[in-house]
């Protein structure tokens, strides 16, 4: 074999290498590519799955907060005290509620109140309480007695009472005294309810200093 065709020889051999070469490093930088294509879609499926759980977590926070702002709205709405307006007054006067007559020293009445309003409220404490003749001629606004009381809230349709201790006079008694009426002020109102007086004559002692007719607290 000539010098030359041995050399043409070479150059085919060195040119085949070359192309496989290049074919090899083509293929590789394909590969890193691909992976690089991967890994990216990767990085921006997790960036968007965090772009997304912040957005979730801001709505959810967002959520929390209104939420929060709500209760917390809700709760600073207080309930208004109970109204003269709003409730209605009646003596209670089932059969467990009559005042006994033959009661040694004194019974009770009782007064429930109702309220008729469309919200709750609130309602705690002593009510006025008068005992008027039918020309108001003589009242007795009845002292309280030291019970500890509480505040309650009424629904609307709810309804309480409060208790009032009576010295009832008996037919022999020369000292008796006869109210008409009983007027009604709910605790921190300047209106009353008037109710007619379904019982019969009390002691008088509308002058003593510790009465044994007086008025307790609501509930």
């Amino acid at each position: 074999m000539s010098s030359n065709a041995a050399r043409r020889r070479t150059l085919r051999f060195a040119a085949a290498a070359l192309t496989v070469a290049a074919g090899l490093t083509l293929t590789a930088c394909n590969g890193s590519d691909t992976d690089g294509a991967k890994t990216s879609g990767k990085a921006d499926s997790a960036a968007a799955a965090d772009r997304d759980g912040s957005g979730s977590s801001k709505v959810g926070s967002e959520s929390q907060a209104d939420s929060g702002t709500k209760s917390g709205s809700a709760g600073k709405q207080s309930v208004e005290r109970c109204h003269t307006s709003g409730l209605k007054a009646a003596f209670a006067t089932g059969d467990d509620a009559v005042p006994d007559p033959n009661a040694e020293g004194s019974t009770t009445t009782s007064i429930v109140l109702t309220n008729t309003g469309g919200s709750a409220c609130k309602i705690g404490g002593f009510p006025g309480v008068d005992l008027n003749t039918e020309h108001g001629s003589a009242d007795w606004s009845l002292q309280r007695s030291s019970a500890k009381f509480s505040s309650i809230t009424l629904n609307p349709g709810d309804s309480t009472d409060f208790t009032i201790n009576l010295a009832l006079a008996g037919d022999d008694d020369e000292g008796s005294w006869t109210p008409a009426f009983a007027v009604v002020t709910p605790p921190n109102e300047t209106k009353s309810i008037t109710l007619d007086w379904p019982w019969g004559g009390l002691v008088d002692q509308r002058a003593a200093t510790r009465p044994a007719t007086f008025v307790n607290p609501i509930g």
